[in-house]
């Protein structure tokens, strides 16, 4: 077997194993991911069960790969309310990211020892791992990144179409994963289009013009695709384009409820620059001793991987000094894979690539003159420890706001009675309130439609109730008839959350605003269901009269 498969199957098998500790062992379950969660479990199993119902305020990536696991739900209620299947979508993906990078090691021509220390310091890196076994969306956006970088490094030298399409597909695939992806698929076209028109001199540039728009398209194209063809979608099924900025269920409409965005801009900037250096700490040395070896031996390569994974952490950077985003870590994950890069990229290219079919402008790589060793001992020794400082820094609230609750998983402590380890305890107590309302809705046995509820908050109960077809959800298509009209529709209970910050946006709070504190005068309070987890909404359930 390949080195490459065992690589791929060993990092899957870890990452898998540590993201069911986190999650089934203790109960560590970020939000996003189990909202993907309902969002798969919606297609196949709601009362109104069809494609659209996986939603368009984020990109479908992530749910749609979870789609054949949440099927086994029927069986094993417990891939989703646990979001195993989310688990099942990232450890794959992760570790196809770290195979990819493993791959720009071995195209360098890379000493052997060098390629296994730089992919292993990814691979290892806490991150990494968490994210691999978490079913954020992370992990699939990371694989396409890391494969866009490799196959764009391969074109610089090759100038192989097969090259540019793959980087252009990994560029579209990546934008179904996240958004971010539109500043990368922008930066790589101009790249191309500026590297095509200059590949043969800029006395030569004019004839080059042709040549380098169809480059431009070709790599550009799958990302403007998947761009026009989402929002067109998105604009004929729910009438609004752009859900994730117009609609009430958007981040724009999260930030302003939670008030998460920036208003100070240096502090933002600098924020974002303490973020990516938690991630890459040795790219403040790595970017301008690779820079200078790459002016001194001429090669673009280098420039490539900066265009993919620098773009990214850029438009992070500008996002939350605009107030669009939250100060999430995991935002600036590019630096991890553009440090690992940067340090391959020390040593000097190796051999000729191995190529389908070279194009106008391809060269055969010749080796460089010298001996790689001193470059190689530099790069591991830049980034050997890198790990542990993103280890550390991901246990501070203020650099790590997702995972600074690891503390006590990694580091339990009993008697520790701080108002620090509480919330901590909280935060890993996330959704088991939702869980147990599952449970006591799913024993009273109710029929279908009988339990009305929106899933900005709901989603948790809707992945681990046994029994999804008794709620009613916005991606039912019914769902406005039966919210004005309840009782007439054959609903028995309305779950109701505060009509406060995130509990602003919930359908039922915005046509009976009324409803959480006095019932709306259609229903009265049956259960009040205060909840274990940080930042998390006390329960309310009403029945209709």
């Amino acid at each position: 077997m390949r080195p490459t498969r065992w690589l791929f199957w060993g990092c899957t098998a870890l990452y898998l194993v540590v993201g069911l500790y986190f999650t089934v062992g203790q109960g560590f379950v970020l939000g996003d991911a189990l909202s993907r969660v309902s969002a798969a479990r919606s297609v196949w199993f709601s009362r109104d069960p069809h494609l659209a119902a996986i939603g368009f305020v984020f990109t479908p990536l992530t749910a749609l790969a979870q789609l054949p696991a949440v099927l086994l739900s029927h069986w094993w209620p417990g891939l989703t309310s646990w979001a195993v299947t989310g688990v099942l979508m990232s450890a794959p993906f992760m570790a196809g990211a770290v195979v990819q990078i493993y791959k720009i090691g071995a195209d360098r021509g890379c000493p052997v020892w060098l390629m296994w220390t730089v992919t292993a310091v990814f691979a290892l890196n806490p991150m990494i791992v968490f994210y691999g076994g978490n079913g954020m969306s992370e992990a699939s956006f990371l694989a396409m990144m890391c494969w866009a970088t490799r196959r764009l490094i391969r074109w610089c030298t090759t100038d192989d179409i097969h090259d540019l399409l793959a980087a252009g597909f990994a560029l579209g695939l990546a934008y179904l994963a996240r958004y971010d992806a539109l500043a990368a698929g922008l930066a790589v076209t101009v790249f191309v289009f500026a590297v095509t028109v200059l590949r043969r001199g800029w006395r030569n540039r004019r004839a080059q013009v042709r040549p380098a728009l169809l480059d431009a398209v070709l790599v550009g194209l799958p990302t403007a695709m998947a761009f026009f063809v989402w929002a067109t979608v998105s604009w004929l099924i729910t009438g609004q384009a752009l859900q994730q900025f117009s609609s009430t269920y958007g981040n724009a409409s999260i930030l302003a409820q939670s008030g998460g965005g920036s208003t100070d801009t240096v502090y933002a900037v600098l924020f974002s620059a303490a973020e990516s250096l938690v991630l890459g700490p040795a790219l403040p040395l790595l970017v301008p001793i690779a820079a200078a070896l790459a002016w001194r031996r001429r090669d673009l390569e280098t420039l490539a991987a900066v265009v993919v994974l620098a773009s990214v952490l850029g438009f992070a950077t500008y996002s939350y000094a605009r107030g669009m985003t939250f100060p999430f870590l995991r935002f600036y994950l590019c630096a991890l894979p553009l440090m690992a890069v940067l340090a391959l990229q020390l040593v000097p290219a190796g051999d000729p690539l191995v190529e389908r079919r070279r194009g106008p402008s391809g060269f055969a790589r010749a080796r460089f003159a010298g001996a790689p060793t001193v470059p190689a001992a530099l790069a591991a020794a830049l980034v050997v420890l890198t790990p542990a400082v993103t280890g550390a820094s991901m246990l501070s609230p203020t650099l790590s706001s997702q995972q600074y609750a690891l503390r006590s998983v990694v580091f339990p402590s009993s008697t520790d009675t701080s108002d620090r380890r509480e919330t901590e305890r909280r935060i890993l107590a996330s959704f088991s309130t939702e869980r147990e309302l599952a449970r006591y809705l799913d024993a009273l046995a109710l029929p279908e439609g009988s339990v009305l509820m929106d899933t900005v908050y709901g989603f948790a109960v809707y992945t681990a109730t046994e029994r999804p077809r008794t709620f009613v959800i916005p991606s039912d298509q019914d769902f406005t008839s039966v919210l004005n009209r309840p009782a007439e529709h054959g609903v028995q209970f309305l779950l109701a959350v505060p009509n406060s910050g995130r509990g602003e946006s919930d359908a039922v709070n915005r046509r009976y605003p009324t409803l959480y504190e006095t019932g709306a005068d259609i229903a009265t309070l049956e259960l009040e269901v205060p909840n274990d987890g940080q930042d998390q909404p006390t329960w309310r359930l009403y029945r209709v009269l």
